[in-house]
């Protein structure tokens, strides 16, 4: 059961002030951990991108208070973005608006539209409250370094950046591990006359769910959809390369792999151990407890030395969208690493 975290008000003072200085500070949400600037400070968020060596044309996320007057931050907020943040805010729902002109296009990747949430985590919730009296915004990607596993605590936020030369990431607040675990849900709203809502990052709030608020099912992203955090093919990955395979498959592949002396980390739900896996863990079988731990597993997994991280594919039902989203980008090109491992003596 997750318990709410709380933070004496002189580390959330503290982190403000950094904040207000142009400084970085990660912070929790209830996804995962946050590297975050003001997100009105061009060069503060530049600095995002050089702590994560994150591409410039790569959106951010920009994190608002639940009391934020998003009329200050996009210029057209439709009815569909109304009754879809009355559902879902505070909470791990991503809308894409049309960006109102004085805020600076750093956070969009130079895009004329703006990604907002208001997350529910408290630790959050008071950093953003006491950030410029509520009305401040804070950019904030996934606090790892670019295309990485996502952290899901104050732990991996220090690992990702242990031994970074360039000291930017100097506020960590410690809000205990993501309940969520994996990042928000992303919708498209810029284009609703032409196009409707459009998912463009499928996560905890399922299509079905924001279908039953708005009364239309979001379509898949086409190629003019606008660029968004954590839509690139290869992303969430460890270093030690990702196969997905079925249960019997996995199996097949593991006895395989082991055979031509392999060290294989093994990811299934909640089935009995493989004998000479080099580590192996088992998920929930529900897609929010697998979404909960899949980071952290993938972490303690990338430690274990293995030459692959083979994952037992969860299944292709609608609620599993998010987790299957993050594996198969986790995972994306693995197929000729396979190939190799499985010839003796090939690395």
């Amino acid at each position: 059961m997750h318990t709410e975290p709380t933070l004496a008000r002189a580390a959330i003072q503290d982190a403000v002030r950094r904040l207000e200085a142009g400084g970085l500070v990660a912070f929790p949400t209830e996804t995962v951990y946050g590297l975050g600037a003001d997100a009105e400070n061009p060069a503060a968020v530049a600095k995002i991108y050089a702590a994560k060596g994150r591409p410039s044309n790569h959106p951010v996320i920009v994190h608002v208070a639940p009391e934020a007057d998003l009329g200050y931050w996009a210029r057209e907020i439709p009815p569909q973005a109304h009754a879809l943040i009355d559902a879902f805010w505070p909470g791990p729902l991503t809308l894409i608006l049309k960006r109102a002109v004085h805020i600076p296009d750093t956070v969009s990747g130079g895009q004329d539209s703006i990604g907002l949430r208001c997350p529910s985590h408290p630790v959050a919730q008071a950093l953003l409250r006491e950030f410029k009296q509520g009305k401040g915004g804070i950019a904030a990607p996934s606090a790892n370094k670019f295309g990485h596993v996502s952290p899901t605590t104050a732990q991996h936020v220090r690992e990702e950046f242990a031994g970074s030369t360039d000291d930017l990431v100097q506020c960590i607040l410690d809000g205990g591990q993501s309940p969520v675990g994996i990042e928000s849900t992303i919708l498209d709203l810029t284009r609703l006359a032409s196009h409707g809502p459009v998912l463009l990052r499928p996560g905890h709030i399922s299509a079905s769910r924001i279908a039953e608020v708005i009364g239309v099912t979001p379509r898949m992203p086409d190629a003019a959809a606008p660029r968004a955090s954590g839509t690139l093919d290869s992303h969430y990955a460890p270093s030690t390369p990702v196969a997905l395979a079925d249960a019997e498959r996995l199996k097949e592949l593991f006895h395989q792999l082991l055979a031509v002396g392999r060290r294989v980390a093994v990811m299934r739900r909640q089935i009995s151990p493989l004998t000479g896996a080099a580590a192996q863990i088992a998920l929930p079988d529900s897609p929010d407890g697998f979404a909960h731990e899949l980071y952290a597993s993938l972490r303690t997994l990338d430690a274990a030395g293995a030459d692959l991280i083979l994952v037992e594919a969860p299944p292709g039902d609608h609620e599993w969208q998010g987790v299957n989203d993050r594996l198969r980008r986790a995972a994306h090109g693995s197929a000729d690493v396979v190939s190799r491992l499985l010839v003796p003596d090939s690395r």
